[in-house]
């Protein structure tokens, strides 16, 4: 937990969280939500009013056809699990900001032949969910080579990004 000093008002305590590879997050202005992206993409959610947001950490587009239970590792589950709980908390999704990140190229050649690279089909993917639900994509850091650091304040819906470019061009698998 930090402390942050809001000018002559009361500190605020901020709860931090870290997202690892298929979670997502759903809670209210008293987070921050942290993530590391390479080929994965990130979304996130943010009612403006209510001070609500969600943030996903997806490593595919789609799921299994077929799979009853959701998992927040495909895009399309991880959307349907965080509009379930903004939902919960009397959030309507499609008056939400989001912003997109990630989908960035992490090796030399993508595996098969003239198959896009993964991270270029998680996010063109990402943006065509959000924007076949309704939903405002207000900002977004997607593709490059390298990865970012994501930090999510929902107290104020602000994202901050830092991309970090592989040193040698791109990685290569060993």
């Amino acid at each position: 937990m930090t402390t942050d000093w809001l000018g002559d008002r009361a500190p605020v305590s901020t709860i931090d969280l870290f997202l690892q590879p298929g979670e997502f997050f759903v809670g209210n202005h008293e987070f921050r939500v942290r993530t590391l992206l390479g080929s994965c993409v990130s979304f996130t959610l943010w009612h403006p009013r209510l001070r609500i947001g969600a943030m996903s950490h997806c490593l595919l587009a789609e799921g299994r056809p077929g799979c009853p239970e959701r998992d927040a590792r495909y895009c399309n589950d991880a959307f349907a699990l965080m509009t379930a709980g903004l939902t919960e908390q009397g959030v309507n999704v499609r008056e939400c900001d989001a912003k997109l990140f990630g989908g960035g190229q992490m090796f030399a050649r993508a595996t098969g032949r003239g198959a896009a690279p993964i991270g270029i089909s998680n996010g063109h993917y990402a943006r065509q969910m959000l924007h076949t639900a309704g939903v405002r994509i207000c900002a977004e850091h997607l593709f490059g080579q390298g990865r970012r650091q994501i930090v999510f304040d929902i107290r104020d819906g602000a994202v901050w990004v830092r991309h970090v470019p592989s040193m040698t061009g791109l990685d290569t698998p060993s």
